[in-house]
């Protein structure tokens, strides 16, 4: 999986996989944590966010669990 590198303060990487609905986000603190069954749109819109770690929040916070 390809990580993207983001410019936010909480969020340091995201990647994901068309194939499976997986997404990874990888923390500024380090903690790497995965996401299934995720929309790709909702991946696009992570990685074009104004505010990263807004978007997270508010539309991938405690959702799509693996």
């Amino acid at each position: 999986m390809e990580m993207h590198s983001v410019n936010s303060s909480a969020i340091n990487a995201i990647g994901y996989d068309k194939e499976t609905r997986r997404m990874k986000i990888t923390f500024q603190q380090g903690e790497t944590y995965d996401f299934c069954g995720v929309p790709e749109h909702i991946f696009q819109s992570l990685l074009s966010a104004s505010s990263t770690g807004t978007y997270y929040n508010d539309h991938i916070r405690d959702r799509y669990q693996c």
